[in-house]
């Protein structure tokens, strides 16, 4: 198949510290290039990929201090060139969310969306003026039933299990780790008062968007002391795995219905168990009682802390490496493309360019010369 992967300009692909979409698209193109697929991936020009990279701006935008009105500019200028070559593609995976909705209803080129945000009041409209797009939802208690959606399939984000160390021990001293945004919907202030109530060491890691700002000032700097409660920052990669994997465990305070929340596999699948509330895909993705706890209240939470020798390390890798793998996400995309392509060919029409597989390709995610025969269509 051809493939074009949009994804947004904000950060590089893969992130060099926090992004959790661009992290989930790069695991999807590269494995989808390894199995022979040609991907073409939209998205920042310092991204790395075995893809054909178009790039949208030379760097990545957030880093730059960007805000959201000239980040519009770029966005836009991207999704119109995306959907003015849709006719190279076999499908479209957008990663875009609302952005993208308007362009891919007047392609002719399949093209499926894949929701990584929650659906508010206010986005839950504008989506349902959409709503025989395709989407992919990434949780299950992610989806918006009420709003007649077309979703096709929920597809659960996956890691790379092989680039995670596993610790089978927490170091010492021992201490708690948090790593997100810091932002309400995180819920970095929890996780203080967690740790302050069960007098555990907190070691925190995360970005600062423009909009948390006064939040961090006011809710979470001032408990900041450098001893029991530690800000780092916003880590690299290679940090932030360290930082996972020594924690005895990683706290997840959420206060929103969070959509898949990939930080909470990346630590069980260091050993590091999961003390998470009990919301959004939450427990979906943590095994309450044998991967971490689920939580109702920061009460829960805290009574859990004491209870995480009870819970093996092992067990904790082994559930990730069997439900998050790069494997089932990219088959589930996989399944979402052939439905989408099969569906295009039920009602009568011809795609715009059949993928040919028997053509050689010089280097992995190069494209060939363009533009190519017509391969005769498969009954």
């Amino acid at each position: 198949m051809r493939v074009a992967q949009i994804t947004p300009l904000w950060e590089q692909v893969p992130p060099i510290g926090y992004g959790g979409t661009e992290t989930v698209v790069s695991l999807l193109t590269e494995e989808l290039v390894r199995r022979g697929h040609h991907v073409t991936l939209f998205a920042s020009g310092d991204s790395i990929t075995l893809a054909h990279l178009d790039a949208g701006c030379d760097r990545a935008l957030r880093p730059l201090g960007m805000l959201p009105p000239e980040y519009a500019q770029y966005e836009e200028q991207q999704l119109t060139k995306a959907f003015d070559l849709a006719g190279q593609f076999d499908v479209i995976h957008s990663h875009m969310d609302l952005a993208a909705l308007a362009y891919g209803e007047r392609s002719l080129t399949p093209v499926v969306h894949t929701v990584h945000g929650i659906l508010t009041a206010v986005t839950g409209k504008l989506f349902g003026q959409y709503r025989q797009a395709n989407f992919v939802s990434i949780s299950n208690s992610q989806r918006r039933d009420d709003l007649g959606l077309n979703y096709v399939a929920t597809v659960y984000n996956a890691i790379a299990p092989d680039q995670f160390e596993f610790y089978p021990q927490p170091a010492t001293p021992p201490y708690l780790a948090f790593l997100g945004r810091m932002s309400l919907e995180k819920g970095p202030h929890l996780a203080i008062e967690i740790a302050k109530r069960s007098g555990w060491p907190l070691k925190m890691a995360g970005k600062i968007d423009f909009e948390n700002r006064e939040f961090f000032d006011q809710q979470v700097a001032p408990h900041i002391d450098g001893g029991q409660i530690q800000f780092l920052g916003e880590v690299s990669q290679a940090d932030k795995k360290i930082l996972m994997g020594q924690a005895t465990a990683t706290l997840f305070p959420i206060t929103w219905p969070e959509p898949f929340g990939l930080v909470m596999a990346e630590s069980m699948v260091c050993g590091t168990p999961v003390i998470a509330m009990a919301m959004g895909s939450a427990p979906e993705i943590v095994a309450d009682g044998h991967t971490g706890f689920l939580g109702h209240t920061v009460e829960d939470c805290i009574a859990a802390v004491a209870k995480i020798p009870t819970i093996s390390r092992q067990d904790c890798r082994d559930h990730v490496a069997a439900n998050f793998g790069i494997a089932r996400m990219v088959d589930g995309y996989e399944a979402v493309y052939q439905q989408l392509i099969n569906e295009r060919f039920s009602l009568g029409l011809r795609p715009t360019l059949k993928s040919d597989r028997t053509r050689p390709i010089d280097r992995p995610g190069e494209l060939p010369p363009w533009p190519p025969q017509p391969a005769p269509i498969d009954p």
